[in-house]
């Protein structure tokens, strides 16, 4: 038989609970982990290249963002870097973004990848989004982010190809 408990009861234990571990156990700036950098900060060489296939749905994960921050990371170290959007990733290239009217956001963060995409290009990246991707969810190609090119879904391998054949680095992610 379930047992009950009043207000008072559970309010004691609550407190109880609250008090068994002090807050914040480390002041705000305290070190949690260490800072080594194994690896040296490499930097294009040349005429290197760097692309970034997504296929992560926006907002769903950070794998879209994350590879969005890689790409551009690239970028600045002097590498060609690109990114191809293709099946569901093609949704983070939308710039009808927002609600209740596209540009709100509607909670935090809502337009990071927006916000990334627009830093990309603006750097000097190249940014590809797979048509069938967009047709897959009802996007339209009129309202992609300004400076994402479309492509026609035989071009995914082809730039796979293509960018192998150039030496490039290669960083597929996805998420399922």
């Amino acid at each position: 038989m379930p047992t009950t408990a009043t207000d008072e009861e559970i309010a004691a234990a609550a407190a109880t609970s609250a008090a068994e571990i002090a807050h914040p156990s480390l002041p705000e700036g305290s070190n949690l982990y260490g800072s080594t950098k194994i690896f040296p900060d490499y930097q294009a060489e040349g005429d290197e290249y760097y692309l970034t296939l997504v296929h992560g749905i926006a907002h769903e994960s950070s794998v879209s963002f994350v590879a969005c921050l890689q790409a551009t990371r690239a970028l600045r170290k002097g590498y060609k870097s690109v990114l191809y959007f293709y099946g569901p990733g093609s949704m983070n290239c939308m710039a009808t973004r927002g609600f209740p009217t596209t540009g709100n956001s509607a909670f935090p963060g809502e337009h990071n990848i927006n916000a990334q995409l627009a830093t990309f290009i603006a750097e000097g990246g190249t940014v590809f989004c797979c048509r069938f991707g967009l047709s897959l969810h009802g996007l339209r190609e009129e309202d992609l982010i300004e400076g994402v090119i479309p492509c026609h879904p035989l071009d995914v391998q082809d730039a796979l190809i293509h960018y192998a054949r150039k030496g490039a680095i290669i960083n597929s992610t996805y998420m399922v």
